[in-house]
């Protein structure tokens, strides 16, 4: 009777659904197909497994890499580097993905492939690459206005513009840091308690706050006219993007440019110890750094790695968490060559690329004309490296510890892996992207 009873349940849909796909069909045309994105249907529940969840630091305890292990061991130990993990590419062929040293010393659990770290300005690169992927669909142009009278962000909560020449700043300014904004009076971002007291709030100040605030400032130059790194445009262009798509900025990333390149395990990071995700490292921070002021308002002193620093608020500036695996997953969808499908197009592709001794890449932080680019994050508690080599091989490093380098660690990894990569003589010829379980 129950089998009976479902079938005749069943057929009363099955009219309702007939008539959906018709309308489907009209809707989205005979000859274009449509994806989920298409429908609004969140994908987070069909997801394949993540890569660096099907990898594990055994398939590469190589005897072939045991003397670059040791020299990383020993850079970790020099810079009291808590734990770190690395992955390295060849020609688009993942062929090493390994955890070093503790993911989190104090619950005794070691650093795996599997784990994600906070990889700071690393970020920009995943937001250059939905800009311009919005910029490939024809949905904005890299010298639309933003804040301007037809500008994609005119809106009342931005009404509030100091100095007028911020009408003239355009998208393309802020993917290569020239929108005229200036950290003289400290990078806002990282000072967000004095800006909720600047703004009378007695808790963390939101993003459209934070850009308001930004907005009532004197720009340090005219947009276009020079070169001044900036946390908070590429805040702005996360906002941007908002506007533009009608998701949040972490649904349109996920769904645009991240799940099609097959990376399923980067997410938006959280501020304190116990928004961790579950495979997320804990951070560190290095031995002499001081408690701050909470970013919240509250006034309580927090580390800066937990509380002292709102990482969320970052966005599309510095937000984001990954594992290096699936990071050179990323990379390897965004460098135009044709062993793994790219993401988007060879123009797109050179434009982002493209820069002079006056003008910054777009996402990258140097790229240079015989085709070596890089990308460096830096936060407290972690300090990130992405390199990508004419020679084919391109490399991912992060750590879960600060360094009393500050923003120039990033160029201290650089310098001991080039000299650690030697070490190998022969890599193994595999292809760790394409590993699957039985």
């Amino acid at each position: 009777m129950k089998k009976r009873s479902v079938k005749k349940g069943g057929r009363k849909y099955l009219i309702p659904a007939a008539i959906l796909l018709v309308l489907l069909f009209f809707l989205f045309g005979f000859n274009r197909t449509f994806s989920l994105s298409d429908l609004d249907i969140s994908l987070d529940e069909e997801l394949p497994v993540a890569l660096n969840h099907l990898l594990s630091n055994e398939m590469s305890n190589l005897e072939e890499t045991k003397k670059m292990d040791d020299q990383i061991e020993r850079f970790m130990h020099r810079w009291e580097i808590k734990g770190a993990s690395l992955a390295i590419m060849k020609n688009e062929r993942l062929i090493f993905a390994k955890g070093y040293g503790w993911a989190d010393r104090e619950a005794g659990d070691s650093t795996e492939v599997r784990h994600i770290f906070r990889i700071a300005s690393v970020s920009k690169l995943i937001t250059a690459a939905a800009i311009m992927k919005l910029w490939e669909d024809g949905k904005l142009s890299l010298s639309d206005k933003i804040f301007s009278d037809n500008g994609v962000l005119n809106l009342p909560q931005f009404s509030k513009i100091r100095d007028k020449r911020v009408k003239d700043i355009t998208i393309e300014h802020l993917l290569r840091h020239k929108g005229g904004f200036s950290n003289r009076a400290g990078d806002p971002m990282f000072n967000l308690a004095e800006v909720s007291k600047k703004l009378n709030l007695t808790r963390a100040a939101t993003t459209d706050e934070i850009i308001s605030y930004a907005l009532s400032q004197r720009l340090g130059y005219q947009p276009g006219s020079g070169t001044r790194y900036s946390n908070v445009g590429y805040l702005i262009l996360s906002r941007v993007i908002e506007a533009v798509t009608g998701e949040s900025y972490q649904e349109y990333v996920k769904k645009s440019v991240l799940y099609p390149a097959g990376v399923y395990d980067m997410h938006i990071a959280g501020n304190l110890y116990s928004d961790k995700l579950s495979n997320e490292v804990k951070y560190y921070g290095a031995n002499d750094e001081e408690m701050v002021e909470s970013f919240d308002g509250s006034g309580r002193l927090m580390p800066r790695w937990y509380g002292g620093n709102n990482i969320e608020a970052l966005q599309g500036a510095g937000g984001w968490t990954a594992s290096p695996s699936e990071l050179l997953k990323l990379v390897a969808a965004l460098d135009g060559r044709d062993n793994i499908k790219d993401i988007l197009s060879k123009e797109c592709i050179e434009i982002m690329t493209s820069s002079s001794s006056s003008t910054l890449p777009i996402g990258w932080a140097k790229c240079t004309p015989n085709g070596d680019w890089s990308r460096t994050g830096t936060l407290s508690g972690t300090s990130a490296m992405v390199k990508y080599n004419r020679d084919g091989y391109s490399w991912v490093f992060v750590t879960n510890t600060s360094s009393w380098k500050g923003s120039r660690f990033p160029g201290y990894i650089d310098a001991f892996f080039r000299g650690a990569i030697q070490k190998v003589t022969e890599w193994p010829q595999r292809d760790l992207f394409e590993f699957k379980t039985e």
